[in-house]
């Protein structure tokens, strides 16, 4: 999960991924969707957000997503606009893509977290548009004594990031329900994630710890590379042979994870990324170089096959090629890459703002300005801090003290009010 995270920390103009028409507002879609008694389906996502490139082009497409149009009101929210942003802090929306639909009378139905191959994506989504997954009926069933109700309330609460108010209504069914709960496998683990998002919430490494242990020794299939992404930040201040002890039993599942459901011609898991990165992480824990590097060699062969030379084929291949080659430091082929990326998206500001941070932070500010210069051109919203702030250490490093100045006022003034934070940040940053 960090590594989607990671990346959503990185409006004026519509985002050049933005493929499908509809409401001009989320306010408007739910208006909409209460006029025409039709559900509200929310696609939380942003023009840097490697999973979303994977939906648009793998999945929100064809005759079951025409199918699904029929049925719903859709609404593309941008993580880089203050009023989707305000939507998603509303909703505890922490990982993208999220899609999170809405009943007509305003009730949340469901949501689905990150990437989904296309035969999975349907039938969830399907379920959750069916009304079954309504959580008012599902905590009336689990007061009833229903396991899969239970378990499905605490899976909601569990996609809502709300660990302590997940466990606080646990804590409220009959005694007759929850004492025979832990006999339920699929109870078992949803309680066992809400106790690793109460642990994260607290920053207890010891918690997180003991729940993401249990849970790695649990089925919980494409979630893996998340949990162990927790256990790994848990044990970092670990010294190195605890940690080895701690993380050592993690290692032959794990390499069964990667063959059997990523690096396969039909993966069963659809965000390689983060299974890749994962897998790199425990190795280099563990002190196998060359384990961790032959990771990312098949990270970077796997991307390789899928674009066939063609890096505008599939732009979550080509980007996670990116990535994977940034990891294992591959310097000139890296370099190659990246301006071949910048001509193959033009339209985006992206390409040339990551090219020309990571030339800044080499040291290379005079030849990072110019890429920088070029995404300020293309970036809108909350990302236009994120280029100006890279600008400004290019410009510093320049000493073109003056110059940095400026472009700080001038992107405050234009959109300070919209974003108190990243503006504070950015006046801060002329004086570090």
């Amino acid at each position: 999960m960090k590594h989607v995270l990671a990346a959503a920390l990185l409006a004026a103009v519509a985002p050049a991924w933005a493929a499908h028409e509809g409401p001009a507002s989320l306010d408007a879609a739910l208006a909409q969707g209460k006029r025409e008694h039709k559900p509200v389906l929310v696609d939380f996502q942003a023009v840097w957000c490697y999973s979303c490139y994977f939906m648009a082009s793998h999945v929100l497409n064809g005759k079951e997503w025409d199918d699904l149009s029929k049925k719903v009101i859709f609404y593309e929210a941008d993580a880089d606009k203050p009023a989707d942003k305000a939507w998603m802090q509303k909703w505890t929306v922490h990982f993208l893509p999220t899609y999170v639909a809405i009943g007509p009378d305003g009730e949340e139905l469901g949501r689905i977290l990150a990437e989904r191959p296309r035969e999975t994506f349907y039938p969830e989504i399907n379920g959750i548009l069916s009304g079954d997954a309504k959580l008012s009926k599902l905590k009336a069933d689990a007061n009833k004594g229903s396991m899969a109700a239970v378990a499905e309330v605490l899976e909601t609460y569990n996609l809502r990031y709300a660990g302590t108010e997940g466990m606080a209504w646990f804590d409220t069914l009959p005694p007759m329900v929850r004492n025979v709960s832990d006999k339920d496998k699929r109870v078992a683990v949803a309680k066992q994630r809400l106790l690793l998002l109460q642990a994260k919430d607290k920053k207890d490494d010891a918690g997180i710890r003991d729940a993401a242990t249990k849970l790695l020794a649990s089925d919980i299939d494409c979630d893996r590379p998340y949990v162990l992404d927790d256990l790994l930040g848990a044990t970092e201040s670990q010294p190195a042979d605890a940690r080895k002890t701690l993380l050592g039993p993690q290692k032959a599942a794990y390499d069964t994870f990667l063959s059997t459901q990523v690096f396969t011609a039909t993966p069963h898991c659809a965000d390689q990324r983060s299974s890749v990165l994962a897998g790199a992480d425990l190795e280099a824990a563990l002190g196998n170089t060359a384990a961790e590097q032959a990771v990312l060699k098949q990270g970077v062969d796997s991307s390789r096959t899928k674009l066939h030379g063609d890096l505008k084929s599939d732009r979550n291949a080509a980007d996670n090629l990116r990535v994977y080659l940034v990891r294992a430091k591959a310097g000139d082929e890296l370099d190659t890459l990246e301006k071949q990326l910048i001509a193959a998206y033009p339209d985006d500001y992206v390409y040339n703002y990551r090219y020309g941070r990571r030339l800044v932070e080499s040291g290379k500010a005079a030849d990072g300005l110019p890429y920088l210069e070029a995404a300020a051109k293309k970036a809108y919203g909350a990302n236009r801090f994120s280029v100006a702030t890279y600008r400004v250490k290019a410009l510093r490093a320049l000493n073109r003290d003056a110059d940095a100045k400026k472009l700080v006022a001038q992107t405050v003034a234009a959109d300070g009010k919209a974003f108190p934070e990243q503006s504070k940040k950015l006046e801060e940053s002329l004086k570090s």
